[in-house]
């Protein structure tokens, strides 16, 4: 009862929006998982208020209809958290340069489409992952990012499955069949081994400036 007064206390604190560029001030998995629910819920609320609020400002606005595929859905969890967090945080070890790199990872969604018309971009792609930044931010900055490659790819996993269930998009791994849909699928996983590589690379050596500053005192 206790262990669940304290998550719940550590709840409140997190969530407070004054703390949203901070470190956790809880990081067991249980707090990550909650935390991740709550910026996706977050996401969703202005997913919905947001869409209702841009179709009547921007009238005829029609939003992105992109096929996706379950190898490039997958791989955007780790490829995109090591470049637009993890490799800048450890990189610099400044948080103000991740907010910065993880800001243009926002705006980059509103392009996630076919056209670029002002009609046609996808302004609800991007006032949800809106709050993803900062969960992606704090996780980071926390020291678990590995847990942010994780939950983003299975976050965007299981909009895959609902969208294949749905017929939103192809149940497919990519659009080809055969030997050609291959050369895809290794451009993705060699991207995916590169940079987390390159984040791991930098982390170790973060970790090396530290334990030779700890040294130095």
């Amino acid at each position: 009862m206790s262990l669940l007064r304290k998550e719940l206390s550590d709840l409140k604190i997190d969530i407070n929006p004054k703390r949203w560029i901070s470190p956790y001030h809880n990081t067991s998995i249980l707090h990550l998982i909650l935390m991740v629910l709550f910026y996706h819920a977050v996401g969703v609320l202005l997913l919905v208020v947001g869409s209702a609020a841009i179709q009547f400002s921007v009238n005829g606005n029609v939003g992105p209809s992109i096929p996706r595929y379950l190898a490039p859905v997958l791989g955007a969890g780790p490829i995109e958290e090591s470049i637009f967090f993890g490799i800048p945080y450890y990189a610099t070890g400044n948080q103000f340069v991740v907010i910065i790199s993880g800001v243009t990872w926002v705006m980059l969604h509103i392009f996630n489409t076919k056209s670029m018309d002002l009609m046609n971009l996808s302004y609800s792609n991007w006032l949800f992952v809106m709050p993803s930044f900062f969960y992606s931010l704090r996780t980071w900055i926390s020291g678990k990012g590995w847990f942010a490659i994780l939950a983003h790819s299975m976050w965007n996993g299981l909009f895959f499955m609902l969208g294949c269930a749905y017929n939103e998009y192809p149940c497919a791994i990519f659009p080809s069949t055969g030997m050609s849909s291959l050369y895809p699928l290794v451009s993705i996983v060699l991207s995916a081994t590169i940079v987390v590589s390159l984040t791991f690379i930098f982390y170790k050596r973060r970790c090396r400036i530290r334990a030779e500053i700890g040294k130095s005192r």
